[in-house]
């Protein structure tokens, strides 16, 4: 009987697994081999004034086969750490840039 309460217990507090983070942005840099800087852009409304401004954080992303082009629009996904500054990775290339 201690056993299977022990297990109940291991089971529920076992945490589980989420899912991955993904972002959707636009590739400002494709100068490095299998890299590329994707700028995501976000909305923002100030805590005091309440006007929404946009913010724009850059991510290095691995593109494996070195299909994007500047100004696509891309959706990246997290992944382990790949080098220094890369954690993410390119899943889908939503619209190519005109």
């Amino acid at each position: 009987m201690g056993e299977e309460t022990a297990t109940a217990v291991a089971t529920a507090a076992a945490p589980q697994q989420g899912r991955r983070k993904t972002r959707i942005g636009t590739v400002v840099s494709n100068k490095m081999q299998k890299s590329i800087v994707v700028a995501v852009v976000r909305r923002v409304r100030h805590p005091l004034y309440k006007k929404y401004f946009n913010k724009t954080k850059k991510y290095m992303a691995h593109d494996e086969t070195n299909d994007c082009k500047v100004g696509d629009t891309v959706r990246i996904i997290e992944t382990r750490p790949l080098s220094a500054r890369k954690r993410w990775a390119v899943d889908t290339i939503v619209e190519r840039a005109k």
